[in-house]
């Protein structure tokens, strides 16, 4: 089962060192099956990553001072991270599936879907985790005022508070699916533009 405070501190933790360091797997290769089994927590940190690559892209993106050919190559970047976010929210919810299997879980005849699957609300406290660190970065900038330091304080106060909100919402989740209370499903999200047959831009170039 997910340990929500592990998956906390994985994302806390790595958003800082990111920062300062090369990006790492400190949990493992997320490519190794050997570890899968036993240990979500590679895949949750490669889910993570992409967050992190995708976040930074961003960023410059709404530069105002970035060259076209630069915000083109910034653009199939995002694709690129998005799209293996996204494949990654599958691997998290595939991971709790294969694992309710190795216990013999299966969920009761009352049990109901939920609007949201574990891996959906993992790459959302990935989000806030960022969020949260670059919040609190900029409280440490030189030169801001004090409506700077109020805004981004009263900003940094609800991310936390929903932060918190979130991991208890995500502890009970796993707890009602694990207990039989709620029925568990991957949700595919079957992105289209970057599949060259289903692009319709992408597809009829080629006539």
């Amino acid at each position: 089962m997910i340990d929500v405070s592990a998956v906390n501190q994985l994302h806390t933790s790595t958003v800082a060192r990111w920062h300062c360091e090369p990006i790492d797997h400190p949990y493992g290769d997320p490519n190794n099956t050997e570890l899968t089994p036993s240990d979500p927590l590679p895949i949750i940190c490669q889910q993570h990553q992409f967050n992190y690559l995708l976040w930074h892209e961003e960023d410059i993106a709404r530069s105002p001072d970035v060259s076209d050919s630069q915000i083109a190559s910034v653009k199939r970047n995002i694709d690129k991270y998005n799209q293996a976010r996204n494949d990654w929210i599958e691997k998290v919810d595939d991971w709790i599936t294969s694992d309710l299997e190795r216990r013999g879980i299966t969920p009761s005849l009352t049990a109901k879907l939920n609007t949201e699957t574990p891996g959906s609300a993992t790459d959302r406290l990935s989000i806030m985790s960022l969020r949260i660190y670059h919040l609190e970065e900029q409280l440490e900038r030189e030169g801001i005022d004090q409506a700077h330091i109020d805004k981004v304080s009263h900003r940094l106060a609800v991310c936390r508070m929903q932060f918190a909100d979130l991991s208890n919402s995500l502890r009970e989740l796993l707890a009602d699916i694990y207990s039989g209370a709620k029925r568990h499903k991957t949700y595919r999200q079957m992105k289209m533009y970057n599949d060259p047959s289903l692009n319709p831009y992408l597809y009829n170039r080629t006539k």
